[in-house]
């Protein structure tokens, strides 16, 4: 059921729900979450059965405020107190030691925790509302089956849960893609995850140079999004230089592409093909319908922005592939690289 947040009533039934151990769909300035009251183990495991998430894979717990990070948090290293000055409320989540005795299951059993205080004024009214209710934070992954392309709509949270899940409608969410996770357990921050927020960003708030492994960290935390192949539409996704990009439009639509198993992977043509660029890209004068080009933005943060709902969009016109423009090499595209990069990755 999708309640107009706008309404009192709605925000105190969802504050409500989540007291009473109910699961939530949940507007956030980055991606609808699937909420939980992150103290309560039975209701968090809903989560992670409702999505079909492994129990070790850990949720990130949203708080009202920065004051709510000592009910969870053991402690709080001086430069991940000023990422928080400087970040939130916003799309930042910072992995701090976690108290022993608080969201076990919720951190997936690890003795650190992701904690994030959203900007989205409805997820706020929220969250202060249960806070009041005894809920001191809320565990809340992407609202979608574990591994899909992530929700950014109520409509999409209702697409994938149906009309049994209480869904709060708090419109397109500003920035589009997750937050940017950052390590807080060690001696310097590191960057575990890539968002909107970039490394250069976050370095000069902190006053602390954050590092950005180029490879998987062997001692990091286990984080939300971490897995190679992730955000998956359920067409195929490719990304390719721009002049890849023409070359595969024009083989895809003569016949030679019969014998190209590397385009399609079954060797033949099979379907629409749903293309994303930045760059303007010529159809052929032969078999141009069987081509979806929509533009990508030149902006990293618009691009953010439509990103999931685009390749949501696509999946709806039921196309075979998507073709993307590969994403520039630069700190303010890594965000987006990140989810088209996994969302490409082979699913097994």
């Amino acid at each position: 059921m999708i309640l107009d947040s706008q309404l009192s009533t709605s925000i105190t039934a969802a504050a409500n729900a989540l007291q009473r151990g109910e699961l939530l769909g949940l507007p956030t300035e980055t991606v609808y979450g699937l909420a939980a009251d992150a103290g309560n183990d039975a209701a968090v495991a809903k989560i992670f059965a409702a999505k079909g998430r492994p129990a070790n894979h850990p949720l990130i717990v949203h708080v009202a405020s920065a004051q709510g990070v000592q009910r969870f948090a053991s402690h709080v290293p001086d430069f991940a107190q000023k990422l928080m000055d400087a970040f939130w409320p916003g799309p930042l989540t910072l992995i701090l030691p976690r108290r022993p005795e608080v969201a076990a299951v919720a951190a997936g059993g690890q003795n650190s925790v992701g904690l994030r205080c959203p900007s989205h004024a409805i997820a706020q009214a929220v969250l202060q509302s249960a806070e009041a209710l005894g809920v001191s934070g809320v565990a809340a992954p992407s609202a979608n089956v574990f591994g899909r392309v992530s929700p950014t709509t109520a409509a999409h949270v209702a697409g994938e849960f149906g009309d049994d899940l209480l869904i709060l409608d708090g419109g397109a969410c500003d920035v589009g893609i997750e937050s940017t996770i950052v390590d807080c357990t060690r001696a310097a921050p590191v960057l575990l995850r890539p968002g909107v927020i970039t490394p250069q960003q976050l370095s000069i708030a902190c006053g602390v140079t954050v590092i950005a492994p180029n490879t998987p960290d062997p001692e990091a935390p286990r984080t939300s999004g971490s897995l190679a192949s992730h955000y998956a539409p359920t067409a195929r996704l490719q990304l390719m230089a721009a002049a890849d990009l023409q070359k595969f439009i024009l083989a895809y639509a003569s016949a030679s592409v019969k014998t190209s198993p590397e385009l399609t992977g079954a060797g033949t043509v099979a379907g629409m093909v749903a293309v994303w660029s930045r760059s303007t890209v010529q159809l052929p004068a032969t078999n141009a319908a069987l081509f979806k080009v929509q533009p990508m933005p030149s902006s990293a943060n618009d691009c953010a922005h439509q990103l999931f709902a685009q390749l949501r969009s696509f999946d709806a016109q039921g196309v075979a592939h998507i073709w993307v423009e590969a994403p520039p090499l630069t700190p303010e595209w890594d965000g987006v690289r990140d989810r088209l990069t996994r969302a490409a990755a082979p699913t097994s």
